[in-house]
């Protein structure tokens, strides 16, 4: 039992394996995305945690869509390998789902674990709201290398003044409001 990966311990109870466990995080967990995974995160009652496991506890979806049998095992293993590496950013006492979309397996193959774990580190910052300093690149660089949209980016909407004032400017009108309608059926 010593010679085991995980230290002794069953591998097992940090893992989610039955669907059940599976479908509680995809419908009432958080996710976030990237162009190579989701990521779904669900905080775990306390009668859940009764497994032993105090820890986040991780399931995997790759499906036949990444790739062939020898694809798919090697970016499970990639993403195992990069989630546990994660993993002291992650909360206590929640469960994960990575499900890896088809370029994952590109990524995986050109970059291998440190792309991975780039990746897989976005996710994890957006989702904890953490700093993603630990994180081998910047979470504000999209996957071309291009800085991503930040805060200073957005457009914010115009007043309801100055809406209203283009509107008479290009004499656009307006659509009549439910109160601006007479219902004709009323006496």
């Amino acid at each position: 039992m010593a010679g085991r990966p995980s230290g002794g311990r069953s591998p097992k109870r940090r893992r989610l394996s039955r669907s059940a466990e599976f479908e509680r995080v995809y419908r009432h967990g958080r996710s976030k995305s990237n162009r190579y995974l989701v990521l779904y995160a669900f905080p775990r009652a306390a009668d859940v945690a009764d497994d032993g496991g105090e820890g986040p506890r991780m399931g995997l979806s790759v499906s036949r869509r990444v790739g062939g049998a020898v694809d798919r095992t090697r970016v499970k293993r990639v993403l195992r390998e990069a989630f546990w590496a994660e993993a002291e950013r992650l909360p206590e006492g929640s469960d994960y789902v990575v499900v890896a979309r088809p370029d994952a397996r590109e990524l995986a193959e050109r970059e291998g674990m440190a792309g991975v774990r780039t990746a897989l580190s976005e996710l994890v910052g957006a989702l904890t709201g953490a700093d993603t300093a630990s994180a081998p690149e910047s979470a504000a660089v999209d996957a071309g290398g291009a800085p991503g949209p930040t805060a200073a980016d957005a457009v914010p909407a115009p007043e309801p003044a100055a809406r209203d004032a283009d509107r008479a400017a290009t004499g656009a009108v307006p659509a009549p409001s439910v109160d601006d309608v007479e219902d004709e059926a009323t006496p």
